[in-house]
């Protein structure tokens, strides 16, 4: 992201600058409109698909069960529209967080163009690391996916799930989709576009596929799993900013992501190889949402390796350079301080030379002028 300059001049009205400028504003009038229609009784029926989830199925209660009725929810079309609405709201939310918080610090620390962009990237991500981990977390507890690793694959397909679940999906999906108008809002450079095409990309695919596939239950767990090493790193990378010495963090980040990368694997052929291999109904069934059959089983399981793989190279690159960059760091500091003590010690030899050849000079000295005068 390059940096934003704010200046005194008024960009003409729908211009490139303009837009770009006022993004956050045109977006919140973009988003009230949808809330004002829940008013009246004749747009209601069309805002409601927008800003509220679809697709419930009220089951009643039963003695064994509980004593309240349980409202599940299923994907549909109608989804798209409310991913919509919410990626408006993420556009929002993100020029809050980058204009109240991150371009706050940044007058304060005053970072090079490079750290600048980093910088924004981090903070952003960071905040949403965390609101996703910890929500993510307290699903998992409340429905004792935690407790119960057999979940992940027991009475699939898993085609209705609990609100919470259905919610956090949407908006998982409506981050992600809301940054790619970033990259133009935020001026991404031409040589970032690609690499955060395919960040974001990577995202989407994993996430709407556990999501299209009923697999919400081991995508729940593998995102929070992903979100909390990303978390660390992008926090390391803000207290590196703010003070270089800061390594430690990385250092910890670093072995937690091979873990998160082999706990990933371990999950995912569990459940493909181990759990819905081993399952009774593998045909498949559009209509129940059923899609256990060894074609899809096989495709996800390679996609989740290739994606591991892909990581763990882009991981191995970045510290191989980060080890280039120290070894390289380190002789030229030794260098500069050899250098610097044979300056000093030449320095005294030469005043040391130079006193000796004038006390040596008999015109100079008191003895010569003395045998002078006599």
């Amino acid at each position: 992201m390059a940096i934003r300059k704010k200046s005194n001049k008024n960009p003409p009205v729908l211009s490139h600058e303009f837009i770009v400028q006022n993004h956050a504003d045109i977006v919140s009038c973009m988003a009230m409109i949808f809330l004002l229609g829940l008013m009246f009784e004749i747009t209601a029926k069309a805002a409601v698909i927008f800003v509220t989830l679809q697709y419930n199925v009220t089951i009643p209660a039963t003695e064994e069960q509980s004593a309240e009725t349980i409202s599940l929810y299923y994907y549909g079309i109608k989804d798209l529209a409310t991913i919509f609405f919410y990626m408006l709201v993420a556009i929002i939310i993100h020029a809050i967080i980058q204009e109240y918080v991150l371009d706050k610090i940044n007058r304060k620390m005053h970072f090079s163009k490079t750290k600048h962009s980093k910088f924004n990237e981090s903070g952003q991500l960071s905040a949403f690391y965390l609101f996703s981990c910890v929500w993510g977390t307290s699903i998992l507890v409340s429905e004792n996916y935690i407790s119960d690793p057999t979940s992940l694959w027991r009475d699939y397909p898993h085609a209705l799930i609990p609100f919470q679940m259905k919610f956090f999906y949407i908006l998982q999906l409506a981050y992600w989709f809301h940054a790619f108008p970033e990259l133009y809002f935020q001026k991404t450079k031409k040589e970032d576009i690609f690499r955060q095409i395919v960040y974001i990309g990577l995202y989407l695919f994993h996430i709407a596929g556990a999501y299209l596939l009923n697999l919400t239950h081991l995508g729940l767990v593998l995102l929070v799993l992903h979100y909390f090493v990303e978390f660390l790193f992008h926090i390391s990378r803000l207290f590196y900013f703010s003070d270089e010495k800061y390594q430690k963090g990385f250092s910890l980040w670093a072995v937690l992501f091979v873990l998160g990368r082999l706990l990933t694997l371990i999950l995912s052929v569990l459940t493909f190889g181990f759990g819905l291999a081993r399952a009774e109904d593998q045909q498949l069934n559009f209509s129940t949402g059923n899609f256990n059959i060894l074609a899809v089983r096989i495709s996800v399981l390679a996609s989740i390796c290739m994606t591991q793989a892909f990581m763990m190279w882009k991981f191995i690159n970045f510290q191989l350079r980060r080890w280039r960059e120290h070894s390289s760091s380190q002789p030229q500091s030794v260098k500069k301080k050899f250098v610097s003590a044979k300056g000093k010690t030449s320095r005294k030899e030469r005043e040391n030379g130079i006193n000796g050849t004038v006390t040596s000079n008999g015109a100079d000295s008191p003895r010569s002028r003395k045998d002078k005068s006599s």
